[in-house]
């Protein structure tokens, strides 16, 4: 693997410098191909954005030389777009997932319905050992039979509990990460805005509207990921 992450990045730095030299004509396709090996790997946005700054360094490029570095920005946004749609794939299977987990959180309760049954099974077992008037052996085997039943639920109970703390403290990691990444394409949107807007005012309005869109998605992926963790609380 360290191998294939090692050729990316190489390819990455020739893609980057061919980008830089193709000048403002440049396509980004090459961008997007390489975005979807990173996806592949397995590769998160900080490992991409180590691998961009290590080809700036190589390359020595100057933060106000003619304007590469803000196209060297888009080329490096271009390539993290495949990154955050495996990311939303990934968040719409854990939906998949927290619906599994509700029918954990159903049986949970019949669970501890039956384990109400049982008490009062227990209860009416003593009761009638009591009146028959059974000796204490066969009394003290019933209780005994009785207390490991009773251990038994309680242990199914607690790791039931535990599976959905683990999937409480995952929905929290991942909302981290969501967050972290719309707004690194948020800023890398903003750069471009900042380099075109004064000639170009129709993109500028496509780039704002695109990152409002943007913003208006990562809210509402915020607000799904705290309903999703309000499930979970316990009661």
């Amino acid at each position: 693997m360290k191998r294939k992450i090692a050729r990316l990045s190489q390819r990455y730095l020739t893609a980057l410098r061919n980008h830089l030299k193709q000048g403002v004509r440049a396509k980004l396709q090459p961008a997007l191909r390489l975005g979807r090996e990173a996806a592949a790997f397995g590769l998160e946005t900080l490992e991409l954005a180590r691998m961009h700054e290590r080809a700036l360094a190589t390359l020595e490029i100057a933060r106000t030389k003619n304007g590469m570095m803000k196209r060297a920005e888009i080329f490096f946004a271009e390539t993290l777009t495949p990154i955050v749609e495996t990311h939303r794939a990934a968040r719409h299977r854990k939906i998949e997932l927290n619906r599994l987990n509700e029918t954990l959180d159903r049986r949970t309760v019949d669970l501890a319905a039956a384990n109400r049954r049982l008490q009062r099974g227990i209860l009416r077992r003593r009761v009638v050992e009591e009146a028959a008037g059974k000796n204490g052996k066969q009394h003290d085997k019933c209780l005994k039979e009785s207390l490991q039943l009773q251990t038994r639920l309680r242990q199914l109970t607690h790791r039931a509990l535990f599976a959905q703390e683990d999937e409480r403290k995952k929905i929290s990691c991942e909302l981290q990460d969501e967050i972290a990444q719309t707004l690194l394409g948020i800023n890398v949107r903003l750069l471009s805005l900042k380099q075109h807007g004064r000639s170009n005012a129709k993109g500028l309005k496509n780039e704002i509207a695109s990152t409002q869109r943007l913003v208006l998605k990562s809210a509402r992926s915020v607000r799904k990921f705290a309903r999703e963790l309000d499930l979970y609380q316990p009661d």
